[in-house]
């Protein structure tokens, strides 16, 4: 099975596709509406339109969501030859990896927060020898605003594309303001809207962090999930170290921006989490990057057929169910 998705071919698609219908079928059968009190502006109005719909229709959506954001992170890898070969692997890997916590694969404002940042990311990645990158500059600035309005702590993502301009590119001073000025746009356009409704307060302006531990005990199914997405996180960083030096400086350092990613969407969550594990959907992208190389890169070939079909039998005992997990 894993097999299929090492190769690059037109009909893999329908095969990623696919396996994502019957990962994601939970999302058809149950609810799939996540929602918080911290949620942005953006989110809360999607929702209220969502709650007078469908059920199906929050399923179809998070779905949606979630295959472009797989697509989206394949792309990148197999684009910069971040990996030895051309491959859906990256996108085999966030299916899984969203699958593996249940409150990730639900629409929620850290999911599409995540999906925009994904695309930021891919847009920073385009920042590598571009002799005019003033729109693409502005234009992560947009998306990581955009996010925030979703989910306020993507707003941090900043970080990202500041290192980015300095990693990928000289820092100048004025393509420094076109991203801030990205960034503030959003802000804006919802300032007009609400003095349009005659809401307007600038404290409504003004992004609301608060910090937080989540103090309740993780149950049994949670660490097992934890144990499954670090393990092939581990063996994944093994294998690109040891193939850094047979990458291009581009692929290099796209590497370690995928590794500063990993690192600020790990801190990212602890900023308004109102006590829920879902905000930490913002470590998939990262961690499907490193977890695709878990599945190349192994020279015994039963090593990634083993973590595939471990994977696979955990999140089908998550979906419908065993005793032996206690929830």
């Amino acid at each position: 099975m894993i097999a299929l998705f090492k190769q690059k071919a037109p009909g893999t698609v329908a095969v990623l596709f696919i396996t994502g219908l019957l990962l994601k079928l939970p999302l058809f059968t149950g609810p799939a509406l996540q929602t918080a009190p911290s949620d942005g502006p953006l989110f809360r109005l999607l929702a209220s339109q969502l709650r007078g719909a469908a059920p199906v229709a929050s399923g179809l959506i998070a779905f949606v969501l979630l295959f472009a954001g797989a697509l989206t992170i394949n792309s990148l890898v197999n684009f910069y030859r971040m990996m030895s070969r051309q491959t859906f692997l990256p996108a085999l890997s966030f299916l899984l990896i969203t699958s593996l916590v249940p409150e990730w694969s639900r629409l929620s404002a850290p999911l599409c927060a995540t999906v925009l940042l994904t695309f930021a990311f891919a847009v920073i990645l385009q920042l590598y020898g571009s002799p005019k990158a003033g729109g693409k500059i502005f234009n992560i600035g947009l998306l990581v605003g955009l996010a925030g309005f979703f989910f306020t702590p993507a707003l941090l993502f900043g970080i990202i594309g500041i290192l980015g301009l300095m990693v990928l590119r000289p820092l100048r001073a004025q393509e420094l303001l076109l991203f801030l000025l990205g960034v503030s746009t959003p802000t804006y356009f919802y300032a007009v809207g609400l003095f349009l409704y005659d809401q307007f307060s600038w404290k409504s302006l003004v992004p609301w962090l608060h910090f937080g531990i989540i103090n309740k005990r993780p149950s049994y199914a949670l660490l097992g999930s934890i144990v499954l997405l670090v393990a092939p996180f581990l063996l994944g960083s093994f294998y690109v170290q040891a193939n850094l030096r047979k990458m291009l400086i581009q692929a290099r350092k796209n590497w370690s921006l995928v590794l500063f990613y990993l690192l600020l969407a790990l801190a990212m969550p602890f900023f308004n989490n109102d006590g829920q594990y879902t905000a930490w959907v913002l470590v998939a992208p990262p961690l499907a990057a490193f977890q695709a190389c878990a599945f190349l890169y192994p020279a015994r070939r039963w090593t990634p057929l083993l973590l595939f079909f471990v994977l696979i039998c955990y999140i089908l005992a998550l979906q419908y169910g065993v005793e032996m997990i206690r929830r």
